[in-house]
């Protein structure tokens, strides 16, 4: 099954919920004129169904290898990376000083959904490097942006981010790689890290590792983590301390992890003996410029998610479409039955309000980035961990609902709907788990007394209002959800004791995020009814959230309030009894 870029779909949605238009009246983003958008836009949709979609299933099935300590990527991985980084894409949204084209997040955004449906294991790759260069942009010295942004952004180099080690996962404060300052200004970094995705490659010139480490003066915790990057190449201009060029750092991959899926993305245990680092911000500052990228990839991987939920949606219809089975009427095929209809309509909406949700985030982030304005960097905060979290919860369902959409067939590897979930799974766990993604809502984002959170709730009830007349069935809904969950942020910001909010939070995050997406597919159904020969496609597929997903949001908030005694009242012991 062939892929075909939602080019109708994202246009639509950043011209009436995201408001592309508002960003691209901004100065910083003067560029970004709708026939730009649809340029870029028509372009990568190109690069996606022709280029990479064929490497997809090339990818699970000749999966990288390690060979003599070198990562031996899938047949076609190179030419498709080329690809990628000849065409500017990894550079979409970086500064133009450093050869970027400087255009908005939220045209990112849309590109790295169809990357990611086109081929997740391949997208990964300039996702990490992405993420590197606004960390190098916010953080770095201006000598170590001039020699390595300029390669990253090209392409000709590729980024990773190094955080975990076997001891220390979610608690990072934990880790024990150190490094050593030299008399040249450089560090000598040493220890192992693990779960490096893409920590190497055969196609890109060099890899630059971001790696966490601990200065012999560092407190302990958190506090006394810096952040060094760490070529596997060292440059070669002795004001570098690089010495002779093209020379190999102690940098080592000790082995691949074998995985569920995303078999074409090598994750690397990586090994540095006192590599040759660079130090990335302030001594002690390493989290603030992790976070940078960490922030980064957050909103990345939850378009991970909504990309693949599109390619398993896309094919579960195609086969639901040719499929003949039982007596359906109409066609004959499966796709005339009840429960089909109520799958394939379930998915396309799910995505449709996952995709709307990551490109308000990415909106904010313009805004932010445009104005400086503090409501907005509150805003894509805010949204941040909704996105990652929702997004991917999206991509999850959505395979799985694929799978059954083929019947038996679907759990058939020749039919791909299986390597979907496969791939998917993961995006819930990395770049911090979907758990903690609900905890960070809850705690540092609900930390301005819920500031940002009723902020958004007014826009969504003020929106709701003013669509009454013309779609009374939608806007009522909607309204009284966002109420709902007004009053539910009331009840979270009361609760002194932490443990009942953190029990409450994926709760409260699945029902922030149900009201975001319903919120959503009314904007799509205001803009479609204002639009000459509408079809009315938009506000049937609005009905189909606000009926059948958006009530999920008051189960949510029932959840929410239970606290966390009913959860403790269970010890291990009694669990596993």
């Amino acid at each position: 099954m062939s892929y075909r870029a939602p080019l109708h779909d994202l246009a639509f949605l950043m011209a009436h919920v995201a408001d592309l238009p508002k960003i691209a009246a901004t100065d910083r983003f003067a560029e970004a004129t709708p026939d730009t958008a649809q340029a870029i836009l028509s372009e990568a949709a190109r690069l996606c169904e022709d280029v990479l979609a064929p490497l997809q299933r090339r990818g699970d099935t000749d999966p990288a290898r390690l060979e003599n300590g070198r990562v031996r990527c899938p047949e076609g991985f190179g030419e498709g990376y080329r690809a990628i980084a000849e065409g500017g894409w990894i550079g979409i949204a970086a500064d133009p000083d450093h050869g970027g084209m400087g255009l908005p997040m939220t045209l990112a955004t849309a590109v790295n959904e169809m990357m990611s449906s086109a081929c997740l294991a391949l997208q990964l790759n300039p996702l990490m490097t992405q993420g590197q260069i606004e960390a190098l942009e916010h953080h770095a010295s201006d000598e170590l942006k001039s020699w390595a942004l300029p390669k990253l952004v090209s392409g000709e180099w590729s980024g990773t981010m190094n955080l975990t080690e076997p001891q220390a996962g979610s608690d990072v404060g934990a880790l024990t790689t150190r490094a050593e300052p030299r008399e040249d200004g450089t560090y000598a970094v040493t220890g192992q890290k693990i779960y490096i995705t893409w920590g190497d490659n055969d196609f890109s010139g060099n890899v630059c590792h971001l790696v966490l480490a601990r200065l012999p003066d560092a407190p302990a915790g958190t506090r006394g983590i810096s952040l060094f990057l760490v070529p596997k190449i060292l440059p070669g201009e002795p004001e570098m301390g690089g010495g002779t060029p093209g020379a190999a750092n102690a940098v080592q991959v000790l082995s691949l992890e074998e995985k569920t899926g995303l078999h074409g993305s090598p994750t690397c245990v990586m090994d540095y003996a006192g590599a040759t680092g660079w130090l990335v911000g302030e001594p002690h500052g390493g989290m603030a410029a992790m976070f940078t990228m960490m922030n980064n990839a957050r909103l990345g991987v939850g378009v991970q998610g909504i990309g693949v939920a599109e390619a398993a949606f896309q094919q579960a219809l195609a086969y639901a479409r040719d499929r003949k089975q039982g007596r359906a009427s109409g066609t004959g095929t499966i796709v005339e039955h009840a429960d089909v209809r109520r799958m394939l309509a379930g998915m396309r909406a799910e995505v449709q309000g996952a995709r709307a949700i990551a490109l308000m985030c990415a909106a904010a982030i313009d805004m932010k980035t445009a104005t400086g304005d503090p409501a907005w960097a509150a805003r894509a905060a805010f949204l941040t961990p909704i996105a990652k979290a929702h997004g991917t919860e999206v991509g999850m369902s959505v395979a799985q609902e694929g799978v059954q959409v083929h019947g038996g067939m679907g759990y058939i590897e020749e039919t791909g709907a299986a390597q979907f979930v496969r791939d998917v799974r993961v995006t819930a766990i990395y770049e911090g788990t979907n758990g903690i993604q609900a905890m960070d809502l809850v705690g540092r984002k609900l930390a301005d007394g819920g500031e940002a959170a009723f902020r958004l709730l007014d826009e969504i009830q003020q929106a709701a209002e003013s669509a009454r007349a013309g779609h009374p069935a939608l806007a009522g809904p909607v309204w009284h959800a966002a109420e709902e969950l007004r009053e539910g942020t009331e009840w979270l910001l009361a609760q002194e004791d932490v443990t009942d909010r953190l029990a409450g939070a994926m709760a409260y995050l699945r029902a922030f995020a149900r009201v975001l997406g319903a919120h959503a597919h009314l904007a799509c159904a205001v803009a479609e009814a204002g639009e000459a020969g509408a079809s009315g496609t938009r506000a049937a597929l609005a009905a189909v959230y606000v009926d059948r997903l958006l009530p999920q949001h008051a189960a949510c908030l029932t959840e929410m309030r239970a606290g966390a005694a009913g959860l403790f009242a269970l010890s291990p012991d009694d669990l596993a009894a």
